[in-house]
């Protein structure tokens, strides 16, 4: 059975990526993957071999010495998933990167898949008008319509407007507690969100080379 170390930037990106594992993939939390929130996306220290500041909890800061330290431990067949916003970084550039780091490691996982949300997780959501609908039934969904599944548009400030919330309000729970209740009701047969796809075909190939 595969087993997967998720690797997300915030606690917000939790619940989707929990219902991707359970639902989807019929996989078990804390048996079959875990789930690790950090604090952004930060960017790549310049010594990738360098102990990291503790004080610096963003995704990006801590990837390298995790990936060591997972590179010590995990089992061949296991995982290390790695999803990220995009935000406005061309996607091509920023998976060069992530390569670039990993090649450079000493020790790493024998598997890692790296996975961009573009332009962020909430692109997902606003790509999925019924899923909106679903959780939140007055939901001005037609304020989304004029826009393309993974744009850069400011996905989640699009979201607090079709909500009808005040985006300079929005805290990082209020976020989280949108995904918790939109998550559930995505559509991952016929995901519209190109890089929803991508990810959901990753994750798939992944546990079909454990089944092989």
């Amino acid at each position: 059975m595969s087993y997967f170390e998720v690797l997300v930037e915030g606690g917000s990106d939790v619940p989707t990526l929990r219902e991707i594992m359970t639902r989807k993939f019929n996989l078990e939390e804390n048996t079959h993957f875990r789930i690790h929130p950090h604090r952004g996306r930060g960017k790549l220290p310049a010594n990738l071999l360098a102990q990291p500041n503790p004080k610096h909890q963003a995704l990006l800061e801590q990837l390298p010495a995790k990936l060591r330290g997972f590179g010590r431990y995990l089992a061949d067949d296991a995982c290390v998933l790695v999803v990220l916003d995009a935000d406005d970084t061309p996607s091509d550039e920023l998976l060069a990167e992530l390569r670039a780091m990993l090649e450079q490691l000493p020790t790493r996982p024998r598997r890692v898949l790296f996975r961009l949300a573009i332009e962020e997780t909430e692109s997902w959501f606003i790509a999925d008008e019924n899923a909106i609908l679903a959780a939140f039934p007055k939901a001005k969904v037609q304020k989304l319509r004029g826009i393309e599944p993974d744009a850069v548009v400011g996905a989640w400030e699009a979201l607090a407007d079709a909500l009808k919330v005040n985006k300079n309000a929005v805290t990082g729970a209020e976020k989280h507690a949108w995904a918790a209740a939109i998550a559930p009701h995505l559509d991952f047969d016929n995901p519209r969100s190109p890089s929803l796809q991508e990810l959901l075909e990753g994750v798939r190939t992944e546990i079909e080379l454990n089944a092989a």
